[in-house]
């Protein structure tokens, strides 16, 4: 009775079929890619915006001013402290005589006339008004001044929801199937960009911004860990970095979508609706014969062979009737069996350590760097642009050298360039830039290959739920690393480079005590995960010998 290795290998191990499925799934990394960073775009801020009193909103009835005039002659210059929070209190001048109290204005009086006239300022409770070309959330619901921190809360929010899709549809694709959590989580994400597109108010726009959350996470290490499944060994290291080079062509695309359309509903109604589209996979993507054997399902898993081999132009022998099963129990996958036995400990909470630091050190050097100033869309280009080499690099070197190496070289290459960058002097921009991008590359490449590791470290019983709930942690990362990076460079500016500088150097260590797994065959259950360390542990006993 065959394995399903051997099966696969007579079916052909990256054939037409593989090939045909592995684009299609890739796409999916476009469109979380506009997930993941597309609050850039939707809550930008506006460039002039200022409070409009009722007496300010009298005057340019009255006159008939131009949004522009009426912010020259009414509103604070940005200048002052808290300008544009605050407003002056004014209040038509009367026909015969200014009246004392609130300043007193005229549709005569020159530009900026109040700054000289000591109107009093009074805190904003309302009635803003912004001077842009494309509407966002900031001037949707107000998020300016004191509410700015809302803002921060809806990408927090949309975190917290990539957590929790972790932990329960990473747990359901373990328990329910690869494919089934994949298409309802490509409706859900669908049908709930909708509805924050056309929220009401900031309650329900946060709410389902955490529900697309939940669902966007279903869809990106769901199909991720199909793709890893229905491929060879071999072929395992290109497709795990190719699909994630399509979220960086999501990240370059991005600029391009959101300049030519007006308003922030619309780029969300652009960024979500191509999910539904993939509704259509049903019919072409299967469902992975690696999870149907783990399920005593070897029969179904054996037919969908069989198509695979057909469509790869091959063939399976008349004799391949069955398929090898796993004799371990079914069991639903609990965080409990990702720490149970020693290897599979070790590997854990490395692992998690590993999305941890890739997230913070990420978002913050991306945060940071800047790259250059001016315009967004240039910047925000640049910045994906900056990614596609890290991806090319692991391609030329995790075949030759391993996982481990360069999945430590890179972090180690992130840790020292920003230690060495927080002890640059400010008058060598150049210097200080090009080693931060040097940083940027190297925890790009950690932040891919951690995808890879994570897949092939896990049995087939708790891949989907392992990769899952050790990527929270990337979620974890995520929420924390704004707060992380502002908090401590109050105190020191540089100091949030020296404790990522930290983080990154610390995990290049942390990883190469990880058994490596290049070209091995994907392990079915924990005990062929704790095999990959005895292995290690034999060779070295027999070289003594």
């Amino acid at each position: 009775m065959p394995s399903f290795d051997e099966a696969l290998k007579r079916a052909g191990e990256f054939g037409r079929f593989q090939r045909r499925v592995f684009l299609l799934l890739c796409l999916t990394g476009v469109t979380f890619a506009f997930l993941f960073v597309g609050v850039v775009f939707l809550g930008s801020l506006p460039d002039h915006f200022w409070c409009r009193g009722p007496g300010a909103a009298e005057l340019a009835e009255r006159c008939g001013w131009s949004p522009a005039e009426e912010w020259n002659r009414t509103a604070p210059a940005a200048a002052e402290p808290r300008g544009r929070c605050q407003r002056y209190l004014l209040e038509a001048a009367p026909a015969n005589a200014s009246a004392p109290g609130p300043a007193a204005l005229s549709c005569a009086d020159p530009l900026a006339a109040f700054p000289n006239r000591s109107a009093p300022l009074v805190p904003c409770r309302g009635g803003w008004r912004y001077a842009q070309d494309h509407s966002t959330i900031v001037s949707e619901f107000d998020l300016v001044c004191d509410d700015a921190w809302m803002l921060d809360l809806t990408q927090a929010v949309l975190n917290l929801g990539f957590l929790a899709g972790a932990f329960t549809l990473g747990y359901a694709a373990d328990r329910y199937g690869r494919i089934v959590i994949y298409l309802i989580s490509c409706f859900g994400i669908g049908v709930t960009g909708i509805v924050v597109a056309f929220a009401p108010n900031f309650s329900v726009f946060v709410i389902f911004r955490f529900l697309q959350g939940v669902f966007g996470k279903g869809t990106w290490i769901t199909c991720y860990v199909i793709v890893t499944e229905i491929v060879g060994s071999k072929q395992r290291r290109i497709v795990g970095i190719v699909i994630q080079m399509f979220f960086t062509l999501g990240i370059i695309s991005l600029p391009g979508i959101a300049y030519f359309i007006p308003s922030w509903q619309g780029i969300q109604l652009a960024i979500t609706l191509p999910n539904f589209l993939f509704l259509l996979y049903y019919w072409v993507v299967p469902e992975s014969p690696r999870w149907l054997i783990t399920r005593k399902e070897g029969d179904k898993a054996l037919t969908i062979l069989r198509r695979i081999a057909k469509c790869n132009g091959k063939y399976l022998p008349p004799n391949y009737t069955e398929i090898t099963v796993t004799d371990e129990e079914i069991s639903n996958p609990s965080f409990l069996d990702l720490v149970r036995t020693p290897q599979m400990r070790k590997c854990t909470l490395i692992l998690m350590f590993a999305w941890f630091t890739s997230a913070v050190v990420y978002q913050g050097l991306v945060m940071r760097l800047g790259i250059i100033g001016g315009n967004l869309y240039i910047d925000f280009f640049i910045s994906g642009v900056v990614e596609l080499p890290g991806a090319l690099l692991i391609l030329l070197t995790i075949e030759r050298f391993g996982r481990r190496f360069p999945f430590a070289a890179s972090n180690i290459l992130a840790g020292v360039s920003c230690l060495i960058t927080a002890f640059l002097s400010e008058e060598t921009p150049w210097l200080r830039t090009t080693v931060a991008t040097l940083g940027r590359l190297g925890i790009t490449m950690a932040f891919e290959i951690v995808y890879l590791v994570n897949s092939e470290l896990y049995p087939t019983t708790l891949r989907n739920f392992g990769v899952s709930l050790c990527s929270g942690m990337c979620d974890f990362g995520g929420i924390i690393a704004p707060f992380l990076l502002f908090r401590l460079a109050a105190v020191w500016l540089e100091l949030p480079l020296i404790i990522f500088g930290v983080l990154a150097s610390l995990c290049g260590g942390l990883v190469m005590l990880l058994p490596e797994t290049k070209g091995i065959v994907l392990p079915e259950t924990v005990e062929d995960v704790e095999k990959l360390g005895r292995k290690k542990k034999t060779q070295v006993s027999s070289a003594h010998l």
